[in-house]
This record gives C-alpha cells, sequence and structure tokens, in this order.
C-alpha cells in the first residue's frame, strides 16, 4: 500500500508545476489593454486603462486575469496597480489557481505577501487537487512561502482530494532534506494535527519512519 502512496505521491508532484500554466509567448504576443500591461508591468497603462472603464477582471483563453498574468510575470507594482483599481484578488483562473498559490508554488515571496496584503485569502482552495497554497510550498519544500502563510492565517489542517494535509505531503512529496525538515518544523509548531491519516489510515510519522526520513520523524514524535 505503501508502494502505491509513493507512487501517486510522485505522479503529484511531477503535475503540480505542469497544472499552472503560464502565458505562452503566442499568447503573450496577442495579449491587449490591461492583460498587455499586466505582463509588461506597465502601471500607468494600468492606471489609465482602469479609468477609462477596462474590464479588470477580463480572462484570456485560459481563464487567466490580469492579476494572474501579473503574478506570473512577478510584476508586483502592476498586480498592486490593479488591486487600487478594484481588480478581483480572489480570482481562479481555470486550473483553479489564484495569485497567492501561484505566488507561493515559484517561491515569490514578495509578490505572494503582497497579494495577501491586497485582499487574497491565505486559505482559498485551489488547484485540481482542491488543495491550498500551503498544501503545495509544504510539499514544494518553500520554508519561508510557508513561514509566511502561517502568519497570514492559512489552513493548517485542510485535505485535499488526494486525501492529504500539508504535513502529510511535505513527508510523502519531500525529499527528508533540511528543507522539507524546516517545514514539518512549522507545521507542527504551529499546531497542525499530526493524527490526520491518509485514506489508508496512515499517519504522516509511519510515512516519515518508513521512507527513513529519521528527522522528519524525531520532529513528528516530539511532545507538545
Amino acid at each position: 500500500m505503501l508502494r502505491m502512496v509513493i507512487a501517486c505521491g510522485l505522479l503529484a508532484l511531477t503535475s503540480v508545476a505542469q497544472a499552472q500554466t503560464a502565458p505562452s509567448a503566442v499568447e503573450i504576443a496577442t495579449y491587449e489593454g490591461l492583460h498587455r500591461a499586466a505582463q509588461d508591468g506597465n502601471v500607468d497603462d494600468i492606471r489609465r486603462l482602469a479609468k477609462a472603464g477596462a474590464a479588470l477582471n477580463a480572462r484570456d483563453a485560459n481563464g487567466r486575469t490580469p492579476a494572474h498574468v501579473a503574478a506570473f510575470a512577478s510584476q508586483d507594482e502592476a498586480l498592486r496597480a490593479l488591486a487600487e483599481a478594484g481588480a478581483d484578488m480572489n480570482a481562479l483562473d481555470d486550473q483553479v489557481y489564484d495569485v497567492v498559490t501561484i505566488a507561493a508554488v515559484a517561491d515569490d515571496l514578495e509578490l505572494m505577501s503582497l497579494a495577501i496584503r491586497l485582499g487574497n485569502e491565505p486559505g482559498l482552495t485551489t488547484s485540481p487537487w482542491r488543495g491550498t497554497a500551503l498544501i503545495a510550498a509544504a510539499h514544494l519544500g518553500h520554508v519561508e512561502v510557508v513561514r509566511r502563510l502561517i502568519a497570514a492565517g492559512a489552513p493548517l489542517d485542510h485535505v485535499n482530494n488526494l486525501g492529504w494535509t500539508a504535513l502529510m505531503e511535505s513527508v510523502i512529496l519531500g525529499n527528508g532534506g533540511r528543507n522539507h525538515q524546516q517545514v514539518v518544523r512549522l507545521l507542527v509548531e504551529a499546531g497542525a494535527d499530526r493524527s490526520i491519516t491518509d485514506r489508508d489510515g496512515v499517519t504522516p510519522l509511519v510515512h516519515a519512519r518508513a521512507r527513513g526520513y529519521s528527522e522528519i520523524a524525531r520532529l513528528l514524535e516530539k511532545r507538545r
């Protein structure tokens, strides 16, 4: 059974980046209006177009709003200008991603924190796996992203449609190294529920032991 879980985990790990579809070069070449201004980080054009009544939450062929485009392009000031003009900071694209999760996966700390300050909820259910930004960051081992999401109030024990929490993913999809150890420590210290099992009734601790992740197992065994 553990072999099956590992196989599913590896599939999810290789698929997470693919599920997020950044604008292609062909798409970018066709962008106009706010999508073009967001891609280029042209704050003056964003303000001018917004004042003229441009649709702030218009969608491209993959359901991306200008805010999504700004996130993929790491255009912080463009994102700020869009939010100040009234753009929806909690919009989801066709792959069910918001700005915070896009930034979390990219390990784009400053844009992610900015998005939260601009009103993007840090605990939205996102992705085809019905997860959260915290789950994505935990399994990728993005330590500072995890730290900031916890501080922002992201839900610690959300269970995605694979049956995994952020803590579970940091073990099953992690490599047991320093970054994933720190992620586990942050989650445990924040109060993540270590007793939540996967669909087969296996705890994160049992998974850690099975993989030989001794330091993670120690963290999971530690009394509060």
